[in-house]
């Protein structure tokens, strides 16, 4: 039997099969090579007890993705939550997840929520900064009658991971589109007498047949350990138009002479949040290296 881990907590695993939700433990043949069963993970399992449906995980099947935090494997979209106000948003944050997810292949969507707290200038203003960033843009009010009909399109057939800082709505966004979340989690502390739930652990939540939604912890910052600051620049797609135009064929648009990159920067034809923010991080990355 084949199916997909929803959650791991203290030992126990949840798999999603054709038959169910079973719970598992996975076999010590793991812990010794090293390999660590991940929500989303595909998994062959066998039913040890099938009165109570528990059962034993024999193998993790191949990944084509996997991230570290959140640890989630087999991730088909990221669902990037932050707040157009209340908290203001982090942009080089933003950015950080924008590279972080492109560097891994996986398609994204920023969603600016709690637009109903900002002034329409500044949710436009977000909206037109990262429109050229090459993920999709959405800009909502999570308490709106109408915000699950236009989420819930973008999952069907899909794996998203919901990341965001905290209190931003993420957990508001999940109970829209999965309203069951809640029962579905008391259901698995109950049966491990645990407490209920809190977002220590990503956890995947089923949406429809082939939908799943990832769960994570909010987190305010992380370092872009498999990024370089000469790699940077390819993860901006606001730069493209202007490759070949600077006068240094290796220039870092940053603070070389005639660079288009730079000037396009400082005339606001590539959003100067986004200039700013490339600046910031790059400078960050040089001096890792240096240490």
């Amino acid at each position: 039997m084949q199916g997909r881990i929803l959650k791991g907590v203290g030992g126990f695993y949840y798999v999603d099969t054709p038959e169910g939700v079973v719970c598992c433990r996975a076999r010590g043949i793991f812990r010794k090579e090293g390999i660590k069963p991940l929500v989303g993970d595909m998994a062959a399992i066998s039913l040890t007890h099938s009165d109570d449906v528990e059962g034993s995980i024999d193998e993790i099947l191949p990944r084509k993705n996997s991230i570290i935090r959140p640890e989630a494997a087999n991730i088909d979209q990221a669902l990037m939550v932050f707040a157009c106000a209340e908290p203001e948003p982090s942009t080089v944050l933003i950015d950080r997840f924008l590279i972080y997810f492109e560097s891994l292949d996986i398609p994204r969507v920023l969603i600016f929520n709690k637009s109903d707290l900002a002034e329409d200038e500044r949710a436009e203003e977000l909206r037109t900064a990262y429109a050229g960033s090459g993920a999709e843009i959405r800009v909502i009010c999570a308490k709106e009658a109408d915000v699950r009909e236009e989420l819930l399109p973008l999952t069907e057939g899909k794996m998203s991971v919901l990341a965001g800082p905290s209190g931003v709505g993420k957990s508001t966004i999940l109970n829209l589109l999965c309203p069951d979340a809640a029962a579905t989690t008391g259901d698995i502390s109950g049966k491990l007498k645990r407490g209920k739930h809190t977002t220590r652990h990503s956890e995947l939540f089923t949406i429809g047949t082939g939908s799943y939604i990832c769960d994570t912890p909010g987190f305010t910052a992380f370092e872009l350990r498999n990024i370089t600051a000469a790699e940077l620049r390819d993860y901006y797609e606001e730069f493209r138009p202007y490759d070949g135009k600077c006068r240094f064929d290796d220039c870092s648009h940053t603070d070389e002479p005639d660079c288009a990159v730079r000037s396009a920067g400082d005339s606001g034809e590539i959003p100067q949040i986004r200039y700013g923010d490339y600046r910031t991080i790059y400078r960050e990355l040089k001096e890792r290296r240096s240490f």
